[in-house]
C-alpha cells in the first residue's frame, strides 16, 4: 500500500513539475516577444507598469496581462455553437502540456534504494507519442474556427487544417529517420546516445541526414505552432484574428499561452532528439554527480559578475526615465531594490562556493543527485530558450508567407526531401552500421 502511494505520489510531483516549467517560461516569452518588438520598431516597450515600484524591465506587464483577462468580461456571442466553442482553447491548452510529458528533463534521481526516471511518462513510444498528440492539437483549432459560426474564423479554422495536416508529413518523416538512426523510438535511449561530447548530438552525428532531417523539423515546427511566417491561421490583414474572433477574456488567453506552449514545447522536443536533450556538453550524469563539488565551485564563480550588476543597477539613477519622475515616486526605488538583489545574489553564490570548496556536497548521499539535477536540468532550459528566441527572432525579421506559398512548400519541397532524406538514412544505416550502432 505504502508503495503504491509513494508511487502515485511521484507521478503527481512530476507531473505538476513539468505543468509549472512550460507555465513558467510562457510570461518570460511574452516579455521577451514585446522588449524583441520594441527593439526591432526602435522604440522602448513596455516599461510603465510596477509592483511597489519595480517595474523589472517591463516584465511586471505580463503580470497585469493575466489579472486584466481574468477579470475582463467573458462575451460568449448567441450564435456560436456553445459547447465545443467553450471546449476548444481547452484542448489547445492541454494538447500543448501533454506533449511535455514524455520529455526527459534529466536522467534519473536517486534517493536511497529509490531510483526516480527525471520524466513524467517512460514510455517506449516516446516519438511516436509526440507524434499522435501534435496531430490532435489542430482539433482546437479547427473546432474554435467552427463553432464560432464566423466567416472569418472558420477560414483560419480550415486554414490551420490544411496547413497543420500538410506538414505533419514532414515532420513525421524527418522524426522517422532520427529513430531509424538511433534504433529506438524512446526519447530517454535518444538522450542516451547523445551523451557525452557535442558530436554525439544527433544533429551532428549524422551528418546531412540528421542536418536535414534538422532543418525540416524545425520548419514544420514553425507551422505547427502558427508562428510567422506561417501564421496564416491568424492573418489580421484578412481575417481579423482567424480562429480566435470570437473569443475574449480568459478564454482568448489560453489560445495565447498556448501558442506559446507550443513554443516551448517543440524547442524541447527539438533539443531532446538533435541536441543532447538534457546533456551537459561532453560530460554525462555520472561524471556531473563526480565531478558535483567542481560544479558547486563554478556556480560560486557568480559571485564575482553580481556585484558588478549591482553597480549597474545603482547607476540607472541617471537614465532620463528616473530623471523625469517626481519625488516620492515609488519607481525610484527599482535601482536600489535590485541593487540588494544582486547583493544577496552574490552572498549565495558565495555560500555555494563554500560548499564547493568543502566538499560536504560531493561526500553526501543526496548532494550529488541534487547538482546532477539541477545541472541537467539548466543544459534543457538553456537549449529550450535558445529555439524559442528563433521562434521569437524569426517574427520580427521575416514577412508573412502568402497561403498559396505555404502550401507548396509543404507539398512541393519539404515531403519530396523528406522522402528522400528517408532513403538515404537508410543507404547510410546499410553502408556504416557502425555508425548507427
Amino acid at each position: 500500500m505504502e508503495s503504491t502511494l509513494l508511487k502515485l505520489l511521484i507521478i503527481v510531483v512530476k507531473c505538476v513539475f513539468a505543468v509549472a516549467l512550460v507555465m513558467q517560461i510562457v510570461p518570460l516569452l511574452i516579455w521577451g516577444e514585446r522588449k524583441l518588438s520594441a527593439y526591432v520598431q526602435d522604440r522602448t516597450g513596455p516599461n510603465r507598469a510596477h509592483i511597489l515600484g519595480i517595474r523589472a524591465g517591463g516584465l511586471v506587464h505580463t503580470l497585469v496581462d493575466v489579472v486584466k483577462l481574468i477579470t475582463k468580461e467573458d462575451v460568449r456571442p448567441s450564435h456560436v455553437s456553445k459547447f465545443f466553442w467553450r471546449i476548444a482553447p481547452v484542448i489547445s491548452m492541454t494538447v500543448a502540456l501533454c506533449t511535455f510529458a514524455v520529455v526527459p528533463w534529466g536522467d534519473y534521481l536517486q534517493i536511497g534504494d529509490l531510483r526516480i526516471p527525471l520524466q513524467v511518462a517512460d514510455i517506449n513510444g516516446g516519438v511516436l507519442y509526440i507524434l499522435a498528440i501534435t496531430s490532435l492539437g489542430v482539433y482546437g483549432v479547427m473546432l474554435a474556427g467552427w463553432s464560432s459560426n464566423n466567416k472569418f474564423s472558420l477560414l483560419g479554422g480550415l486554414r490551420a487544417s490544411a496547413q497543420m495536416v500538410s506538414y505533419e508529413l514532414a515532420m513525421g518523416l524527418s522524426l522517422v529517420v532520427m529513430f531509424m538512426s538511433y534504433g529506438s523510438v524512446e526519447l530517454d535511449a535518444i538522450n542516451r546516445a547523445q551523451a557525452g561530447a557535442i558530436w554525439n548530438w544527433g544533429v551532428v552525428r549524422y551528418g546531412p541526414v540528421g542536418f536535414i532531417a534538422f532543418i525540416l523539423f524545425w520548419v514544420s515546427a514553425f507551422a505547427e505552432t502558427n508562428r510567422t511566417p506561417f501564421d496564416m491561421p491568424e492573418d489580421d490583414a484578412s481575417l481579423v484574428a482567424g480562429y480566435h474572433t470570437e473569443y475574449s477574456s480568459l478564454r482568448f488567453a489560453l489560445f495565447f499561452m498556448a501558442e506559446y506552449a507550443n513554443m516551448i514545447v517543440a524547442s524541447a522536443v527539438t533539443a531532446t532528439i538533435f541536441f543532447g536533450g538534457y546533456n551537459f556538453p561532453f560530460l554525462d550524469g555520472q561524471q556531473i554527480r563526480e565531478y558535483a563539488d567542481y560544479f558547486l565551485m563554478a556556480a560560486g564563480a557568480g559571485a564575482l559578475v553580481f556585484p558588478a550588476f549591482a553597480v549597474m543597477a545603482l547607476r540607472r539613477r541617471s537614465r532620463p526615465f528616473y530623471q523625469q519622475l517626481q519625488p516620492g515616486d515609488m519607481r525610484l526605488r527599482e535601482p536600489y531594490v535590485f541593487a540588494m538583489l544582486f547583493g544577496m545574489m552574490t552572498l549565495m553564490h558565495l555560500a555555494l562556493l563554500g560548499l564547493g570548496l568543502s566538499g560536504v556536497v560531493g561526500a553526501s548521499a543526496i548532494g550529488p543527485e541534487i547538482v546532477a539535477f539541477v545541472v541537467q536540468l539548466n543544459a534543457l532550459v538553456v537549449k529550450i530558450l535558445i529555439g524559442c528566441w528563433i521562434f521569437l527572432q524569426a517574427r520580427w525579421t521575416l514577412p508573412r508567407f502568402r497561403y498559396d506559398q505555404v502550401m507548396d512548400l509543404g507539398w512541393k519541397y519539404m515531403l519530396p526531401i523528406a522522402v528522400g532524406n528517408v532513403l538515404l538514412a537508410g543507404i547510410c544505416i546499410l553502408i556504416a552500421p557502425n555508425l548507427y550502432a
